[in-house]
């Protein structure tokens, strides 16, 4: 995400006001104990997380610790948990008991919270939060940690799994200024689905293609319309269900979904999960082994407010992990991860989209794949866009000034640019986008997207994310050059992205270095490990407990890595490495462990060190 270490209905069958009228036939899932060991129902099993029906079935120290009085808000809704906040001695506790099915692989607890104190300290910790699952301290918070407003929180809990235990927050206050400490939204979301037989790592529903019509409102913020996706069971386990990652969720909440699915054919729709963020449709007949089946659902997108990967800045719109997509399944289990503002959580197989977006003429919208414009109803234009072997599909919105070029190797590039950003920026991202597109081709392979678009405005509060064929980006030629490089490192080569999030963010970081003439000479000066835990290779679960460490460690001294693995190997050695791996992964997913062994096959140097040395597992 970030660029540098520090991130069959057509369109008009919904009016614009039809978005509040899409609905999902259920409510989230509730808590709900584990009865099947062997496989998993993905369910969220914390009840009332978000403090919205009364104090059941938590268990406080008083009564008014499940409030809505003021002094404070929520993050979603109108209740929240405020722990402490006194001003004198005092001690507040909150807690309840959660069950985590033995059949689920994945287990992630996240929660909300907002500290504000009249502690002037910056040095010593006086009041105190300590998160804890069972007997184990997830987290211990304190007035040091004070923050303007709600800050995730993240943890994997995967090791209680088949376990009941209590999930529990405790709050102390020393004898004097207050330190309030506000929980809201808990979730323990749980995954894993049914595990294909041992030796069956296939990877499904395989193929998907997509289609979608939409049509948005006057300032294209509001879409609404229709979406199928045709899909193919690849694995030798029948297929009984699938999973559509409603990703922009994340960014509402489940009484406010900015994305909204209803009426849904070719399965049925069951209970959303993962924070709203994972929608099971229940097919009619399991899928045997190469057999297909369409589903297909209205759909409504809200972009919420914001300069974000999802959201608007004043006029200008991105959308970006907005369209329903299937979820994998593969050796590990159905991956259903939650969404993490840190980096990404995108897992997705190379699909084939076909998107109509029907928008005012006054609105340009740069989307992901090859496109054309239409004329279309009164004042209105409707753009058709086609890409092929791509992971997501994303578009913009806005009165964008767009200036084209093409790249020496012939691709075409389009600079999409919001108000307030030079002529001179704009004509620099131009030259520094045709540059970047070459010199990766060159290197790892032919760029297979047609044309290329980025969308530049200065407000990113994450500095550049990547989409197939789109990226945004900050002015910035180091940040350009990097969101081109996930091109082939996420786009093409694809992977895990929460679950090995390096083999995206530091395979590109050492990419921009090659393009930019950047040898890594310097890269290990100041590396200090914070523990025997961190790895290069570690989730995303454990970078969202340990968010400061993210960048340094995953795209600094990932890349780092590579650039040794270059010094072992040799310049063209590993040259051909890299080009040799990218070719044999095109359109595919990378492991840790597949490219450890094609680095092992490329020298005669054991590598067995050099991996225990660089804290790369797997």
């Amino acid at each position: 995400m970030r660029s540098t270490p520090h991130k069959a209905l057509g369109a008009g069958a919904l009016t614009v006001a039809a978005v509040a009228a899409l609905v999902l036939p259920s409510t989230p899932a509730a808590a709900r104990p584990a009865t099947a060991p062997a496989a998993c129902t993905p369910a969220q099993v914390v009840t009332n997380g978000g403090f919205e029906s009364g104090t059941s079935p938590w268990t406080a120290s008083s009564s008014t610790v499940i409030t809505s009085r003021s002094g404070q808000t929520a993050h979603g809704g109108g209740s929240y948990a405020w722990l402490d906040g006194v001003g004198g001695t005092h001690t507040d506790s909150l807690g309840q008991s959660v069950t985590i099915p033995a059949g689920c692989s994945t287990a992630t607890l996240t929660f909300w919270l907002h500290i504000d104190t009249a502690e002037r300290t910056t040095s010593v910790a006086y009041d105190k939060l300590t998160a804890k699952i069972g007997s184990t301290t997830l987290a211990a918070y304190s007035n040091l940690d004070k923050n303007t407003g709600y800050v995730q929180k993240s943890f994997d809990v995967s090791s209680f799994a088949g376990q009941t235990v209590d999930l529990s927050f405790t709050g102390t206050e020393d004898s004097s200024l207050q330190t309030s400490f506000v929980l809201d939204d808990v979730a323990l979301d749980t995954s894993g689905g049914t595990t294909p037989p041992p030796g069956d790592s296939t990877r499904t529903p395989a193929a998907p293609a997509y289609t979608v019509n939409l049509s948005s409102d006057t300032s294209g913020t509001v879409w609404t319309g229709h979406e199928s996706v045709t899909f193919t069971n690849a694995s030798a386990t029948g297929l009984g269900e699938v999973y559509l990652r409603l990703w922009g969720n994340y960014h509402g909440t489940c009484g406010a979904m900015p994305i909204k699915v209803g009426n849904v054919t070719g399965g049925t729709a069951g209970d959303l999960s993962v924070a709203c963020t994972a929608l099971k449709v229940t097919l009619p007949a399991p899928l045997a082994q190469g057999q297909s089946a369409t589903i297909g659902f209205d759909l409504g997108i809200t972009v919420p407010s914001g300069a974000d990967r999802f959201g608007h800045d004043g006029a200008f719109s991105f959308i970006g992990n907005a369209l329903p997509v299937l979820a994998v399944r593969d050796g590990a289990g159905g991956h259903l991860d939650p969404y993490t503002n840190n980096g990404e959580s995108f897992y997705s197989l190379a699909a084939d989209f076909k998107v109509t977006l029907d928008h005012p003429s006054t609105l340009l919208v740069p989307a992901t794949g090859t496109s054309t414009d239409t004329p279309g109803s009164s004042g209105r234009t409707v753009t058709a866009a086609t890409a092929s072997k791509v992971r997501d599909f994303a578009w913009g919105a806005g009165p964008f000034t767009r200036i084209s070029g093409t790249s020496p190797g012939g691709v075409p590039v389009n600079i999409y640019s919001v108000t307030g950003i030079s002529s001179s920026s704009a004509q620099s991202m131009l030259s520094t986008a045709k540059t970047a597109v070459d010199a990766h081709a060159a290197r790892f392979g032919a760029y297979p997207y047609g044309e290329l678009d980025a969308v530049i405005d200065n407000n990113y509060w994450f500095g550049g994310m990547e989409y197939p064929g789109s990226v945004l980006d900050l002015v910035s030629t180091t940040a350009l050059t990097h969101e081109i490089g996930h091109q082939w490192w996420y786009g093409i080569v694809g992977d895990d992205e929460y679950n090995g999030p390096w083999l995206d963010e530091a395979f590109t970081d050492y990419a921009t270095d090659l393009a930019l003439g950047k040898t890594g000479s310097n890269c290990w000066s100041s590396v200090s490990w914070a523990s025997s835990a961190e790895k290069i290779t570690n989730s995303m679960a454990y970078w969202d407990a340990h968010s400061s460490r993210y960048s340094t460690v995953v795209y600094g001294y990932g890349k780092c890595a590579l650039h040794d693995l270059r010094r072992v190997l040799g310049d063209t050695a590993m040259a051909k490495l890299m080009k040799d791996y990218a070719t044999a992964h095109w359109y595919g997913v990378s492991t840790t462990a597949e490219f450890k062994a094609a680095a092992q096959a490329a020298t005669s140097t054991d590598l067995t060190s050099f991996w225990t040395q660089h804290r790369i597992e797997g």
